[in-house]
């Protein structure tokens, strides 16, 4: 299990190959590397400019529901390594927040594994999100697509 909730940022190429080291049998890996936005998500263009983003975590539960995630997709998928990293604190657009890996012996499990990785992780792990705007901070509320990228997996099988 390779799970981290860390402030610090990642080298997303050293860890890759941290992950498959020594692990010939792997034939695929899939990763996703989340990064802050400079405008508020859902609007392409004129929406709000964010200066930055604050995101708290309870330390202890978080690390349990990331585990608990990552033990769900290595029910579901022929897994031979997993890595989440989570970032937590102050980060400023451009700034990595979290890298999500799967390494299996084909790439369709590795893919399926770490698309599910991200629409669990957003809308599961408990981290509270805050952005800084122009007009002053906001927290940003859950949305319904992301339940619903979440939702098809509940009756999803490989």
């Amino acid at each position: 299990m390779a799970i981290r909730v860390q402030a610090e940022d990642f080298d997303v190429g050293a860890e890759l190959a941290a992950l498959t080291a020594g692990n010939t049998a792997i034939g695929g890996v899939a990763s996703f590397v989340g990064l802050v936005r400079d405008i508020a998500p859902g609007s392409q263009t004129g929406g709000d400019a964010v200066g930055a983003m604050t995101l708290e975590h309870y330390p202890g539960m978080t690390e349990r529901q990331l585990a608990a995630i990552e033990a769900e997709a290595r029910a579901r998928w022929p897994l031979d390594a997993v890595l989440i990293i989570h970032r937590h604190g102050r980060l400023l657009p451009g700034d990595r927040i979290v890298l999500a890996a799967c390494a299996s012996a084909h790439r369709a499990a590795a893919f399926e594994a770490c698309w599910f990785l991200m629409d669990w992780l957003k809308t599961k792990a408990p981290f509270w999100k805050q952005e800084e705007t122009a007009e002053g901070s906001r927290w940003v509320a859950a949305k319904d697509e992301d339940d619903a990228a979440a939702a098809r997996w509940s009756t999803r099988t490989p």
